[in-house]
């Protein structure tokens, strides 16, 4: 037994749930996908894959197998990328996970360029707003707005976001326009919360216009942790919301949400793309910061002062 075409073909029926569609990405015969994984099984002396048939399901030591078998996998395929001439055309699979709304608006749109330039590289993209652990999940790297508090982790700053308040027509036209942020505090004004994943808070903003600064918190009647849902909260009137401009920017256009305190001014918010210390910067994931970078430059590019 080729331990390296079992391992193989072991994370192929997991990923596909068959092993037929396992068979057909890896151009074998069913039958030796079938023997590879009984061999391995066999060696380990434990059962990998509960069949049925219907379906396969991987067992509790499968699962825990697999996540080492795909570390390993990788290590692998980053090895061989970057010794050969293969460091010049990328390939293999890279895993990121981003916000929700970044993914939607900016990435998934752009994504059809990538692909044409690196044909062999197979994208994961994992869309969530949720702090993940890159080790434990074995995610290549993140893209994050804010500050990286993860000392473990290095961070490469690829934008600035500017971000204004906005809100719908109706949630003006039912509560009427705020003539100043503080107002956003009390009664009949409110916001739409973004919690934080991490503690659960609300998410407080600085405001700036002249002298005068202002952190508001502001009430509110729904609080979400998913920026498209917190998007889709705010051109439904369920309340005020701060926005990215990239965010903001279609649904001013369609008349959808109307910006507040023009002449007021908020920090830029620092988006980056951070991975692990440990993890070997391999070609594939190289050529994808590169390219990531690259447009967010065009969308929310670095503000100089602010990255001094």
């Amino acid at each position: 037994m080729d331990r390296f075409d079992a391992m193989q073909a072991f994370a192929r029926v997991v990923e596909t749930g068959s092993f037929t569609q396992a068979a057909r990405t890896l151009h074998m015969s069913r039958t030796t996908v079938t023997q590879l994984v009984q061999q391995l099984e066999a060696r380990l002396r434990v059962r990998l894959l509960n069949r049925t048939t219907r379906r396969v399901n991987v067992t509790a030591d499968g699962a825990a197998y697999y996540e080492r078998v795909q570390r390993l996998l990788a290590d692998l395929d980053d090895a061989e990328t970057s010794l050969s001439s293969a460091a010049a055309a990328p390939r293999g699979r890279l895993r990121v996970d981003v916000p929700a709304p970044l993914a939607r608006l900016v990435l998934v749109p752009a994504l059809p360029a990538f692909v044409a330039q690196y044909p062999d590289i197979q994208l994961d993209l994992g869309v969530s707003d949720r702090d993940i652990d890159l080790i434990d999940e074995n995610v290549d790297c993140v893209i994050r707005g804010g500050q990286i508090t993860d000392q473990s982790l290095v961070a490469r700053r690829i934008g600035d976001l500017q971000a204004g308040l906005f809100a719908a027509p109706a949630y003006l036209d039912a509560i009427g326009v705020p003539r100043h942020p503080a107002e956003l505090e009390a009664s009949p004004h409110h916001i739409v919360g973004y919690l934080r994943s991490r503690n659960g808070k609300v998410v407080p903003y600085t405001m700036q216009h002249g002298a005068e600064q202002i952190t508001v918190n502001g009430r509110h009647l729904l609080a979400v942790d998913d920026g498209n849902a917190y998007l889709a909260a705010g051109v439904a009137g369920l309340g005020v919301l701060w926005l990215p401009h990239y965010m903001a920017a279609p649904h001013l256009a369609s008349g959808e949400l109307v910006r507040l305190f023009a002449d007021w001014r908020m920090p830029p918010m620092p988006l980056h793309v951070a991975f692990p210390p440990n993890r070997h910067v391999s070609a594939k994931l190289r050529v994808f910061i590169d390219w990531v970078a690259a447009l967010m430059a065009q969308v929310a590019p670095v503000d100089g002062l602010a990255a001094r």
